[in-house]
């Protein structure tokens, strides 16, 4: 079985990298197949954010027609 901690703590690294860095370590890409995995990995957890700005997003502007509706 696998160290699941170890596994867990790579995914928080990555989370915490900045776009800077996510370049790089694509540039910087040994091989086609590890530049293919950074780019994925970037492409999700950007789409990860986008997904929290829209509902963000999408939430306030409820309430704020809410708002308008019984005000």
């Amino acid at each position: 079985m696998c160290d699941v901690s170890k596994y867990t703590k790579v995914y928080e690294d990555f989370k915490n990298l900045h776009s800077d860095d996510f370049l790089q370590l694509i540039t910087e890409a040994e091989t086609q197949e590890e530049k293919n995995f950074f780019e994925t990995v970037w492409n999700y957890l950007l789409q990860e954010k986008q997904k929290k700005v829209i509902e963000r997003n999408l939430s306030v502007s409820y309430t704020h027609l809410r708002a308008h509706e019984t005000g």
